[in-house]
């Protein structure tokens, strides 16, 4: 199984704005029954693009401030980050091939 960081107001700079790689942030709670959804699809696609992209899940219940600086007012919401910038955002359960779409735009 390919490694999902979860991170936090702490190191959220270090592991998503920092890196080296583009990163996949999935926004989310635990009681939220879409997040729930996509999760499985998110662990696939941690898999097909582990070496091309960073995995990253932020719980919004738990991270204030990094919540508030990017607007997340919907959740599930997936944000893609290039070069420390946010580049894309997809709010609500989305077909795997628009993710996929998403991340080979970075990837190729």
């Amino acid at each position: 199984m390919a490694r999902i960081i979860e991170v936090d107001d702490s190191n959220f700079e270090q592991e998503v704005l920092r890196s080296d790689i583009p990163v996949l942030v999935d926004f989310w709670a635990v009681w939220c029954g879409p997040c729930r959804m996509i999760a499985p699809v998110f662990e696939e696609l941690a898999e097909e693009y582990a070496a091309k992209v960073k995995f990253v899940k932020v719980n919004v219940d738990q991270v204030t401030e990094v919540v508030g600086r990017y607007s997340i007012m919907s959740i599930p919401t997936i944000m893609l980050f290039n070069e420390g910038e946010p580049v894309e955002t997809l709010v609500g359960v989305q077909p795997k091939a628009r993710y996929t779409e998403l991340l080979d735009g970075v990837t190729a």
